[in-house]
């Protein structure tokens, strides 16, 4: 087949014909359309739009931004607003243009924006402008943007009601094309009848993409036979009030019922000649009807036998009631299937109320006949769930073999979800090096609020913050409380982007209400949530400070990771003072102190806007990155807890869980430096071995000069691609290229993008389905059941319930990652277990055929960097003949892309060489096929022990560790279990204590050979190191914790470490300078305790107690750490051991203790 021609302009710059787009893209091409149909038809107009991002329509101000030079050449103004309200009111501005003198065109059409809180907020103008009127050369579409299913907001939206209240129709699109097919309607609508025109935009309009046609002259509209009122329907001045509201009741809306009857804007789409069952849908919920036919096999053919009628409507309020008493004739039943709360079902019952009993159908909607709540206005509605509607309702006078089967997959896919997906799951949190990571940390004993923004998501971190309020309103709810509590004072988090839309009138109530409160304003220079769009106008901290200064806040202060950023002579406000982030916890406790409203100032760049600048090269990029020396490492995830930080990935080891850095996902923030640990190195002008010069030399001469091409599966009906992974990490890079592939191809694509909130390390999927013919593709969304192949890029999403039940074991092949990626909640929960073995299972029973392959392994390995994983899973696919789309078409897309175009190629190429010959890459690594056993080495073990305590002291140290793990032994298996559980455990513990590392053998591991070849595996090259360190005999102790501070040393520290290890015959000596601090004693007593403990385990020893002594063998192994880490830890598992020997001692509490 010959590829189409694209080119990256095309969906903007092709006149007419088929072009990719995405819902927002759709929403930028819409007002060039309608320009380009205006100067057909000889009217000279300019378009408008402004409004306030949020999701679904978070990516307007990029997409629109990116169009500037179309949208100026076609006499459209882009101007992002500061908030949803003025935005309105800027929007019915334009349509007061030609009221006056010197215009410059014959009007303006308008396009307002915003999700359902902005429309909530601009309830007053909507009702003002509307009621005043278009212009009949203007027009205004109010894009209205609805988060049914919650996924990125705080309270799940439903915008009809709200438009309803301001008389504003309302028009709700199926998919892309029907969004600029009812926008082209809408603003010919609002000229007509002289109305505000509402359009419902939901995830599955907008986050959507597909190949439409954008021939301006697609949609023909037909003006109706309309009696116009003196003076017609527009904007006029002046204007009586209510003048205005007798227009708009007698006139206007009637107006455009009268528009959508000649437009058929609502439609009969699927009939019988004998109908008997009719079923009335809108927007998104009337694809999902589709699918739900064509899950239950009932396409026309069957539709006709059963006696189904199905209407499509495009205009939900006011509902054209013509056409809907037209299509109940006839009909003995109907059931309304839309979302959330009726808006359709209550006009089609007021319409047919007054027809006779025996011609008026049963409507059945929300409830049915018995009360029962079927199709419940609370969550999304399913394909699945209509499915199990409709099917009861034709059960009632119809017999289908065929439903019933489909019902009894989707009884069994219920109960096989409820026994198969593992607790794990991805929740959304903070980018790696995030601000938000420190800033919304407050003192111990004080608390805080929540607001809207990245820093929501503090609600669920450790971070004692509860509560929030709506968008603005931060704060205020404490004006409330404080009379009324003990509480004496409350920190309340503001994002910056929230400050300028409204937020700062948050503060002034405060200040007028004399409340205790400090507001925490996160300035991270960019609106992160929605995309890292840039502020909406000018603000600084310095601003801010003058601001809240003039409004009445008597105490200001600024935090800064870079104190010394800000040039002389700032102006911030007076008395402001700047602290350095590490001051966090003082500053904050100073603040609380002061009586009044009080304002921190955080002042941190955004760290997802710093990788997008610092690859534009608009950023400055430290040259320095943070690498942890895994043998010092104790993995006890300090680190993880001080910063916050996801880029701490844990490593696995014969010596347990240690750290590392994710040098692919770090951000350099440099909190981690802050973790108690001295196996925190700084590698300054380090270069990661990346790129060209891959970690495997052999790959470059890679023996794969020719591969195969496999046959492609078919696409008649639709194939339909599950795409899941991790927030952030490119998911939707692949679903868009798969997407832009099948155009490039010639085929019809539809690609859903389902993230929200989830692109921050959450769980996001993306559903593409690949057809054809258009008339396949009734859904965006895979029905359940549905996918034909999984390419999975997270094992925990992919064996997650939304996945899982997309999945079909008779029909689902699945490409999964065989990475094991923890959650965010790694970086509190250090000893976290990551259940491999239940998501492979969950998801091998799920599919017909599954493979898990390490692609990020591989990516690292093959060519340096972890970022090819996904589109080298994605080459996995193809080659193995499960992607429908041509080798030529996937290469034109990645160069469509435009990002990394060799190295994307070049990874897809390694999918493709991995599937075809995984053997010949595993050589081409370095990587052994998994040994065939997997047993654990005991003596091997023990013997590399022995080694390890030798280099540590000497050989009669070592012996030492020999007898007691060889008495152990030896007691064990005189039990004649066949065990040798509780010698592991002694071999494991008793050398955690024995090799406690100590100043000499710190230095030693870093002096050893090991840790610059660990260096090497990461870097090419470095200029120097320094290492991080809070020596007890040299260091600082915090005034208010009593902690040792840690410094950072230079590259002088690695002689004076060859020095040190030299002398590490000194310890535990009357010579050791370093024996006397408490915590080498304690050290070198943790020794002889557990030697005692040992021998009282075995002189009690029996076959019942085994697994509780062996618990207790294990204990030590939780005494990770350095100063008062360790301490902590030693406390813990010291009372831990106090409670099982008590058990041990009396078996009568040791099922008890082993609970």
């Amino acid at each position: 087949m010959k590829l189409r021609t694209v080119s990256l302009d095309d969906k903007y710059g092709l006149s007419e014909g088929r072009v990719f787009l995405t819902g927002t893209q759709a929403l930028v091409r819409l007002t060039l359309m309608q320009r380009q149909r205006d100067l057909a038809a000889g009217i000279n107009t300019a378009g408008y739009v402004t409004g306030y991002r949020g999701s679904p329509l978070g990516g307007m101000d990029r997409e629109f931004g990116r169009a500037k030079r179309f949208l100026d050449d076609h006499h459209v103004k882009f101007h992002p607003a500061v908030n949803e309200d003025l935005a309105a009111t800027a929007v019915w501005g334009t349509q007061q243009i030609n009221l006056f003198e010197r215009a410059k065109y014959d009007g303006v059409f308008g396009m307002w924006y915003g999700k359902g809180p902005g429309v909530d907020r601009s309830g007053d103008v909507f009702r003002h402008a509307n009621m005043a009127g278009t212009s009949p050369n203007g027009g205004v579409l109010v894009m209205a943007g609805d988060d049914p299913a919650c996924k990125s907001s705080t309270v799940p939206s439903q915008s009809e009601h709200a438009l309803i209240d301001a008389n504003i129709p309302i028009l709700n699109p199926i998919d892309v094309q029907d969004l600029l097919d009812l926008g082209i309607y809408g603003w010919a609508m609002s000229r007509f009848a002289g109305l505000w025109v509402g359009v419902k935009c939901i995830t599955d309009n907008i986050d959507t993409s597909g190949n439409v046609d954008v021939s301006p002259d697609r949609v023909k509209i037909v003006l109706p036979e309309f009696e116009m009122p003196d003076g017609g329907l527009h904007i006029r001045w002046p204007d009586v009030a209510l003048e205005q509201e007798e227009r708009l009741h007698r006139h206007k809306l009637y107006a455009a019922l009268a528009f959508a009857r000649a437009n058929k804007l609502d439609r009969v789409t699927m009939d019988s000649s004998k109908p008997r069952f009719g079923i009335v849908s809108t927007g998104k919920a009337y694809l999902d009807t589709m699918q739900a036919l064509e899950d239950l096999g009932i396409g026309p053919a069957e539709a006709e036998a059963i006696g189904i009628r199905l209407y499509r409507v495009g205009m939900p309020w006011p509902l054209e009631r013509e056409g809907i008493r037209e299509f109940a004739e006839g009909l003995d039943e109907i059931l309304i299937v839309e979302e959330k709360r009726a808006v359709i079902e209550n006009q089609v019952k007021e319409q047919l109320y007054n027809w006779r009993a025996d011609v008026r159908p049963r409507v059945i909607g929300k409830f049915d006949e018995a009360g029962d709540w079927i199709l419940p206005s609370a969550g999304e509605l399913t394909p699945a769930r209509i499915a199990r509607v409709i099917a009861a309702r034709i059960r009632n006078f119809h017999q289908s073999d065929a439903v019933e089967q489909r019902l009894k997959f989707l009884e069994d896919k219920e109960r096989m979800l409820e026994r198969a997906v593992p607790s794990i799951s991805r929740t959304p949190y903070f980018c790696a090096g995030c601000p938000h990571n420190t800033s919304t940390n407050v003192p111990d004993g004080m608390e805080a609020a929540a607001g809207i923004g990245c820093h929501y998501m503090a609600i669920w971190m450790n971070r004692n913050t509860s509560t929030f309020t709506h968008m603005g309103a931060e704060g205020a709810n404490w004006i409330g409380q404080a009379p009324f509590t003990d509480r004496e004072h409350l920190f309340v988090n503001i994002g910056d982007g929230t400050y300028f839309h409204s937020g700062v009138l948050a503060i002034r109530a405060a200040v007028a209400a004399k409340v205790n409160v400090t507001y925490k304003i996160l300035f991270n220079d960019a609106v992160a949530m929605t995309g890292g769009q840039s502020m909406d106008g000018p603000l600084d901290p310095a601003i801010i400070s003058r601001q809240v200064r003039a409004e009445g806040v008597q105490r200001v202060a600024v935090v800064t990771d870079e104190p010394d950023k800000y040039p002389t002579g700032t102006d911030f406000a007076e008395g402001a003072t700047i602290h350095h982030r590490d001051d966090l916890d003082q500053v904050q406790r100073d603040l609380a102190a002061f009586p009044g409203v009080s304002v921190l100032i955080y002042d941190q760049t955004c760290a997802a806007e710093k990788r997008r600048r610092r690859k534009r090269g608009t950023f400055p990029d430290p040259d320095r990155r943070v690498f942890i020396n895994e043998e010092v490492c104790e993995g006890c995830g300090d680190c993880g807890v001080v910063s916050n930080c996801v880029a701490i990935a844990p490593k696995e080891t014969e010596l347990g869980r240690k750290r590392t850095i994710d040098q692919n996902m770090c951000n350099k923030d440099y909190s981690c430096l802050k973790g108690f640990c001295p196996s925190f190195v700084t590698v300054h002008g380090g270069k990661l071995a990346k790129g060209s010069d891959a970690l495997s030399p052999a790959a470059a001469t890679a023996p794969f000069p020719v591969l195969p091409e496999p046959a492609m599966p078919p696409t008649e009906t639709a194939y339909n691609i599950c795409v899941t992974g991790i927030g952030g990490t490119g998911v939707v890079t692949i679903s868009a290229l798969i997407g832009m592939a099948a155009h490039v191809d010639g085929k019809y694509v539809t690609v859903l993008d389902v993230a929200g909130l989830a692109q921050k390390n959450g769980a996001v999927y993306a559903h593409v389905r690949v057809a054809d013919t258009p008339d396949a593709l009734n859904a965006v969304r895979i029905a359940a059941g549905g996918t034909d192949l999984l390419v999975g890029a997270d094992m925990v999403t992919s064996g997650g319930f939304e996945t899982l039940s997309k999945l079909d074991a008779r029909r689902t092949k699945s490409i999964v990652n065989a990475r094991k990626t923890m959650t965010a909640e790694f970086t509190h929960q250090p000893d976290m277990d990551f259940p491999e073995d239940d998501l492979r299972h969950a998801i091998a029973e799920a599919s017909l055929e599954s493979e898990f392959v390490d692609v990020t392994h591989l990516a690292r390995r093959l060519m340096g960097d972890s970022i090819a994983a996904n589109i080298m899973l994605l080459g996995v696919a193809w080659q193995k003949g499960l992607v429908p789309l041509s080798l030529e078409a996937i290469e034109r897309a990645i160069e469509l892309n435009g990002v990394a175009v060799d190295f994307n190629k070049e990874a897809f190429t390694w999918g493709r060489r991995v599937a075809h010959d995984p053997a010949a890459v595993d050589r081409l690594t370095g990587d052994r096929a998994p040994e065939a056993d997997q047993t654990f080495d005991l003596d091997g073990f023990i013997e590399r022990r022995v080694k390890d305590l030798t280099a540590y002291q000497n050989a009669g140290y070592a012996a030492r560790y020999t007898a007691l793990v060889e008495n152990v032994r030896a007691k064990e298996a005189a039990l004649g279990t066949g065990t040798t559980d509780l010698t592991e455990a002694a071999a494991r513990a008793f050398f955690k204590l024995m090799a406690y590392k100590d100043e000499y053998e710190v230095a030693r591991l870093y002096s050893a050979p090991a840790f610059r070849r660990s260096l090497r595996e990461t870097f090419r090259r470095e200029d120097k190191l320094t290492v991080h360190l809070a020596p007890p005999l040299l260091s600082a102790t915090d005034p208010r914790t009593g902690h040792l501070q840690k410094r950072e040393f230079g590259p002088w520290i690695f002689p004076a470490f060859r020095i040190l290890a030299s002398l590490k015959g000194l310890r535990g000596t009357a010579f050791d300078p370093f024996g006397r601090t408490e915590e080498r004693k304690m050290e070198r007593q943790l020794i002889e305790d557990y030697a005692g403990t040992i021998d009282t385990l075995l002189a009690n020893l029996t076959a019942d107690n085994l697994p509780l002594a062996t618990e207790i063998a294990a204990l030590p192994q939780t005494m990770r750490g350095y100063g008062h880490i360790k301490s902590k830890n030693v406390e813990q598992a010291k009372a831990k051991e106090a409670d099982l020997m008590a058990a041990f001692k009396d078996p009568a509490k040791a099922p008890q203790a082993a609970e």
